[in-house]
């Protein structure tokens, strides 16, 4: 885990392209109450990626897109977030992963407090929820996930 400031994802891209890692996507793990919530979204069950499971508000950064461009355009396309400044808590992580194709990526996941906005989800969900963050042995997450989340848990309880 890294603590960064939002302006550091440079510093991230650079890590990750030395490591020979050269596609990204980013997540969120928006949250509310202080962080004793976190938002979880459900996946189509005719989904190629995870049909039907939980998922965060994530996925692939365009080519000439930073990492922060790439996760508010998603907060847009997948709840419904209104553009404008993204408020992050300095906290970043990430993990690697193989997508669907073979190709090596990285996830990073920031940590993104709810705005107030209603959840307006995209045709890729079909549902979310509020879990407490207590409770995020309960949801159906993938380990890497679940284990990001976790490390934010950790530092916020």
């Amino acid at each position: 885990m890294r603590f960064l400031e939002p302006e550091d994802e440079k510093e991230l891209i650079a890590l990750a392209r030395a490591e020979g890692i050269e596609r990204f996507s980013a997540g969120a793990i928006v949250h509310r109450n202080g962080g004793g919530e976190v938002l979880l979204l459900r996946r189509r069950d005719d989904d190629t990626s995870f049909p039907g499971a939980e998922s965060l508000p994530s996925g692939g950064v365009d080519p000439g897109e930073g990492l922060l461009e790439g996760l508010a355009r998603e907060l847009r396309e997948e709840i419904g977030r209104a553009p404008g400044t993204l408020p992050l808590d300095a906290f970043a992580t990430w993990f690697d992963y193989v997508s669907r194709s073979g190709i090596r990526k990285r996830q990073f996941t920031f940590a993104v407090p709810h705005d107030g906005t209603p959840v307006v989800l995209s045709e890729e969900h079909t549902g979310f929820r509020w879990l407490p963050a207590h409770r995020l042995g309960e949801s159906d997450l993938t380990p890497q996930v679940k284990a990001a989340v976790r490390e934010w848990v950790d530092l916020v309880s």
